[in-house]
């Protein structure tokens, strides 16, 4: 079997052929640190390649196969975005600030898919401290969408998506802060999830908005996507955040019918500007869910128009707040030139943050200060419990919803870049589950143009067994991968 054909697998598959001797994890894992030394320098999916990391892993993980005590991921190469901490390697938010950070700690979810056996193959690119929708606003270079190099992948876990559609990885873990890891699946053709806020532990994950970030993976099928869910999620004491629950297997969700389904659609989500190939195939996705035994019924959801308003007055706040810790004194980045201590704090954060970073910073210190709190900040809590409000009472009437995930397919790179709200426009899909912190998943829903649109399922709270019900059913009754192929880099 060639590389490519190795490096092609899903997860799955390659578990198989690794349980029955077929292949080790060593050269699974040659496999991929070829591919990427193929196609790296076109895509941009790594800001880091833990080369020797991941052949010692590897080689302990067919070990670990010899001896028969195999984990779902055991031997797997996979990457993790690199806002979250891996021990020994950097973590450097694809900022200058933390460009040679490196964390003395994992991440929890780094340590439960080390704790599986999973190989570490390197650290993605990603829009600055999460902030962005294309990849773009890297500190270091623009990541490329393996379906067309002049586009972008989508943002901010770009990295992370255009590695698993380039099959550089099998799998990767991104961040999903209003659309993070859902949008750039959608535009990179690979299923991306957010699980519900507190399923998955964020100890280790440099925070961006503590109330909205989620981490969540990005696989080349639905399957994948419930094996990766099964080794991350459940409660962690070090997060204050993490729900006290114990998941379930939601490999056992995966069912090819939906018959006794009730599934909404918001019209609301079909925004103006959405374009017509967008637009189409998510009607056209919609009938294949309702061919497959699910009851479709329109639903309204009258505050979504607000959502992007909303977002971009309580993640701004509280980015203001997370990215105080960056002074040049205790980690990260530091101005050497400077007359004094103030004149040393503001040179650092001035030559540490990049200029959309700068920008959410600003945008959040206006909204919390003397004489506006009320006015933005106070008001957007308000409107976030309406939008939360509205999706409880959908939910008690429907099992899940959905949706288009972005309203555009991948865009020219540079395209957008001069029109910042042009660019959080992206999200206007995607974000309203942040904000009531409820489950998503983007599924590959076809080929407009030549390049990929995701269609999205929301679920309930905690609801992630139904949500990836409905996203397997559909996947398995287009076949997204079968008929249009891996991109053609």
């Amino acid at each position: 079997m060639a590389d490519r054909q190795f490096a092609t697998l899903t997860a799955h598959e390659a578990r198989t052929l690794l349980d029955n001797r077929e292949v080790s994890s060593v050269e699974l894992t040659e496999a991929s640190l070829e591919r990427i030394d193929q196609v790296e320098d076109h895509v941009g999916a790594f800001v880091t390649v833990t080369r020797d990391l991941a052949l010692g892993q590897a080689e302990q993980a067919d070990q670990r196969i010899a001896r028969g005590d195999a984990a779902p991921l055991t031997g797997i190469p996979m990457q993790l975005k690199d806002v979250i901490c891996t021990e020994g390697v950097r973590t450097t938010c694809s900022s200058r600030m933390l460009e040679n950070f490196v964390p003395p700690y994992n991440a929890t979810v780094t340590d439960r898919l080390y704790s599986e056996g999973a190989v570490l193959v390197g650290k993605g690119n990603m829009d600055e401290f999460a902030m962005g929708s294309s990849t773009e606003n890297s500190a270091f270079f623009p990541t490329h969408n393996p379906w067309d190099l002049d586009r972008v992948p989508g943002g901010s876990s770009g990295g992370p998506a255009a590695a698993v559609a380039a099959s550089e990885c099998f799998y990767s873990l991104g961040s999903d802060t209003g659309g993070s890891i859902r949008q750039p699946g959608a535009l990179c053709g690979v299923v991306g999830m957010k699980p519900t806020y507190g399923l998955v532990s964020r100890y280790g994950l440099v925070a961006f908005a503590s109330s909205l970030d989620q981490i969540g993976p990005l696989t080349r099928d639905v399957r994948d996507c419930a094996t990766v869910l099964n080794a991350v999620a459940g409660h962690d004491p070090r997060d204050s955040t993490s729900i006290v629950y114990d998941p379930p297997d939601y490999t056992k969700s995966l069912q090819t019918d939906l018959k006794g389904l009730r599934i909404g659609v918001p019209k609301e989500y079909f925004v103006e500007g959405m374009e017509p190939g967008v637009e189409q195939a998510t009607r056209d996705a919609i009938k294949v869910i309702e061919s497959l035994g699910a009851e479709i019924g329109e639903v309204s959801l009258p505050h979504t128009p607000y959502a992007l308003a909303v977002y971009y007055i309580i993640a701004p706040s509280e980015c203001s707040a997370n990215l105080a810790r960056y002074d040049g004194v205790k980690y990260g980045f530091s101005a050497k030139e400077a007359d004094s201590m103030w004149d040393a704090l503001e040179k650092t954060r001035q030559d540490g943050f990049g200029p959309e970073v700068k920008r959410r910073i600003m945008l959040g210190t206006y909204a919390l200060s003397s004489g506006y709190y009320d006015a933005f900040y106070l008001k957007a809590q308000r409107v976030r419990t309406l939008i939360r409000r509205e999706f409880e009472e959908v939910f008690s009437e429907f099992d899940a919803l959905v949706t288009a995930t972005s309203p555009s397919i991948a865009f020219k790179l540079g395209a957008k870049t001069a029109d910042p709200m042009q660019m959080y426009l992206n999200d206007v899909l995607t974000l309203p589950a942040n904000i009531a912190g409820i489950p998503g998943i983007s599924v590959p829903a076809g080929l407009s143009d030549g390049l990929p649109v995701g269609f999205q399922v929301l679920g309930k709270p905690l609801g992630e067994e139904t949500m990836l019900r409905v996203a397997y059913a559909f996947e398995q009754a287009t076949n997204f991968r079968s008929t249009h192929g891996d991109p053609p880099l």
